[in-house]
């Protein structure tokens, strides 16, 4: 039975009083209750020269996706914004994984050597729907750090949200669905009182519940919000979603191998997207807007790389 995990692991600074171990690279991301493979922020995390965390990834008895189908909401209410290419870039980014599954030419192909009772992890992804949310915002939930934000979402508030929209389009759950949560710039979020969004992460992804009636979700804000800790790398698609779909590449490779925070992870607590969170590898070429170092269905993207066991490290293909 799938179970929600207990404080597993929280922030470096907390090493003393939570008595967790650290891997001597800026300290493992949090994992506190069912907030998972939270992307520090390149700010609350240092580059290295190494796979982080320790040593390979780890099984621990749970559950892997073997099939997943992603589903897109973008929460901009009025007087809120995105670039006019950011739902649309996103969307090709997701069509374009789910049209190369089970191809060995991208980083998704690294998750088919992890493996639960019902066989490996499957890149065998869809694009189930896209939904524009005009909602208001719940008045702020949360207090965060950032200057330019004007509200800030609590991890509640974000999960009551993924529901609503995901009942209102009759789009159900269930361990082999996963929602991303798009929220417009300048919208700030914390998944706890230390934790929040830009100062200190850029992504997460989590669940609630269990069985059919599970919501698998993952929290996006938006990369290009100031300060631009969560912007690293170029924008091949020449779009202010190009960081956001890198920390989203991150989030959904966890999913599919860690779900509930039950499966493979380190003995640090890092999934395989923290363990190379911020490793690019050599780049393929370049579009007129800039690098890319993966070309999915015929699109330049330029994400993060994916630990492999079998290698003992990050991967931009195969494993």
């Amino acid at each position: 039975m799938r179970k929600t995990l207990g404080l597993l692991l929280a922030a470096a600074a907390l090493v003393g009083v939570t008595g967790v171990a650290t891997a001597g690279d800026g300290g493992p991301p949090p994992r506190a209750q069912n907030i998972l493979g939270m992307v520090l922020s390149t700010h609350a995390s240092p580059y290295a020269s190494r796979p982080r965390g320790s040593g390979n990834l780890v099984y621990h008895g749970g559950a892997v996706q073997h099939g997943t189908t992603a589903y897109s909401i973008y929460w901009v209410p009025a007087g809120y914004s995105i670039a006019s290419n950011y739902q649309s870039t996103i969307d090709q980014f997701f069509r374009d994984v789910a049209a190369d599954s089970g191809k060995t030419s991208n980083v998704y192909y690294a998750d088919t050597q992890y493996t639960d009772g019902a066989g490996p992890a499957a890149y065998s992804v869809a694009f189930g729907a896209s939904y524009v949310d005009t909602s208001p915002f719940p008045a702020s939930g949360c207090t965060d750090s950032v200057s330019q934000t004007t509200v800030c979402l609590s991890d509640a508030q974000i999960q009551a949200e993924v529901k609503r929209v995901a009942s209102l389009n009759g789009w159900g759950g269930g361990p082999s669905k996963e929602f991303f949560m798009f929220t417009a710039k300048n919208v700030g979020s914390c998944s706890d009182s230390s934790h929040c969004a830009f100062s200190g992460y850029c992504a997460y992804h989590s669940w609630i519940g269990s069985g059919a009636s599970e919501t698998l979700y993952a929290n996006q804000p938006y990369t290009d919000t100031v300060p631009a800790d969560c912007d690293a790398g170029p924008h091949p698609n020449g779009s202010e979603a190009d960081p956001t779909i890198n920390v989203v590449s991150h989030e959904h490779n966890e999913t599919i191998t860690d779900p509930n925070g039950n499966a493979w992870y380190d003995l640090a607590g890092y999934e395989n997207g923290d363990k190379c969170a911020w490793y690019f590898g050599t780049a393929l070429g370049s579009t007129s807007f800039g690098q890319y170092n993966q070309l999915i269905n015929g699109h330049g993207y330029y994400l993060q790389q994916e630990y492999s066991n079998s290698t003992r490290s990050c991967v931009l293909k195969g494993y």
